[in-house]
């Protein structure tokens, strides 16, 4: 990828209309340099693959952006529709829309289902109803008296979706969602995703099946060793052998 092109890609994201903004974050875990001056736009309800190899620094943006402690974020902007996100905490992120399901899922150990799920709502924003959320996952309504963390994987994933849902959210971060998963239940993560797309939600997919992910996505931005090297189409990915070979080893 040529300077040119990073650098028109740097430029694009600082002028482009956008709903969330990441302009020239770096963020470190202790003296670890992992995420150097990484910039991207994503537009509202659309879908955003992020991706690279392992150590690409995909989770620590990921993370960046949603505010937690670490990694810590030592320069740069974040911005969430015309709100800055870079000065607040992972809570006040939250509460300014943000939800980010991680890869471990953080199911709580001894609450049921409905427990997980009544526990993202205690505090506003409120999101979707319980009703609303067992009509978007069946299984869930079927096993909402079930202990969470007994759940299969792919119901795992389906309640910590879920949980985020239950907050009224403007961008969703996932991290890894298909990790373990068989692929009929990859199947049906994406089509919940299509569906929570078509209610306008924004989201950002971090994905180790990195077909699959750009099947899904819009738009994919391609991260190595902490930069962006890649800023287009989904469809632009997988039409390009030489940049998946690269970047992506498929």
């Amino acid at each position: 990828m040529s300077t040119d092109t990073l650098d028109k890609n740097a430029n694009h994201a600082q002028t482009a209309p956008a709903f969330l903004s990441v302009w020239d974050i770096h963020a470190y875990y202790g003296e670890s340099y992992i995420v150097q001056g990484v910039s991207f736009n994503v537009h509202e309800g659309e879908i955003l693959a992020l991706l690279g190899r392992n150590g690409a620094g995909k989770t620590s943006t990921l993370r960046a952006i949603s505010r937690v402690s670490d990694p810590e974020l030592k320069r740069g902007e974040i911005w969430l529709d015309h709100q800055p996100l870079h000065n607040m905490a992972s809570h006040q992120a939250a509460a300014a829309g943000l939800a980010l399901v991680p890869e471990d899922r953080r199911i709580i150990s001894g609450l049921t289902v409905e427990e997980n799920l009544k526990l993202a709502q205690i505090a506003p924003p409120i999101g979707w109803s319980l009703d609303r959320l067992y009509d978007l996952f069946p299984r869930l309504r079927e096993r909402r008296n079930q202990e969470g963390v007994t759940l299969s994987g792919g119901e795992q994933q389906m309640l910590a979706i879920a949980r985020a849902l239950a907050r009224d959210i403007k961008v969703l971060l996932l991290d890894e969602p298909y990790e373990g998963l068989a692929p009929v239940i990859v199947d049906e993560i994406e089509k919940t995703l299509g569906l929570i797309k078509a209610q306008g939600i924004t989201t950002i997919l971090v994905e180790q099946n990195a077909v699959r992910a750009l099947k899904l996505a819009d738009r994919a931005v391609i991260l190595d060793t902490g930069g962006v090297v890649f800023d287009g189409t989904a469809a632009e990915v997988l039409e390009n052998a030489e940049l998946r070979a690269e970047y992506l080893a498929i």
